[in-house]
């Protein structure tokens, strides 16, 4: 299955999703087979350790310390790993509103982590793009 690329196709059609929950981003150590029943919705090894984006819930029951509090916003368009120009226009347009973006591409859709108090603000913004 083949995303798109074409960038006004992407822009036009990505009708922006505020999903439920609130999230957080832990970095520990150890294999990330540990923290599988923690539930991550994504988990990246960096040089200095596990980072994990784990639902709000699971990390404060795990006692895993973290930073902020965010929601997840995808962008509902099979968008291709290979298009160019859609987190630029995603972050450039958030930047204007002063939104910070923690952006996850996987292979169907991308995913903007925003803070959470400023999720409303973010999701207005991003449909602005259609």
């Amino acid at each position: 299955m083949v995303g798109v690329t074409a960038l006004n196709e992407l822009l036009s059609s990505m009708s922006p999703e505020l999903m439920q929950g609130e999230f957080v981003f832990c970095t520990t150590s150890g294999s990330p087979e540990k923290y599988l029943p923690l539930k991550p919705v994504a988990f990246f090894v960096e040089q200095e350790g596990l980072t994990l984006i784990l639902p709000k819930d699971k990390a404060v029951a795990a006692g895993l310390p973290f930073d902020g509090v965010f929601r997840q916003i995808t962008l509902m368009v099979h968008s291709s790993l290979e298009a160019v120009g859609l987190t630029a226009a995603v972050s450039t347009k958030l930047t204007e509103k002063g939104i910070s973006a923690n952006v996850v591409a996987a292979y169907f859709h991308d995913h903007i982590f925003v803070p959470a108090n400023k999720a409303d603000a973010a999701l207005l913004a991003l449909r602005e793009l259609g």
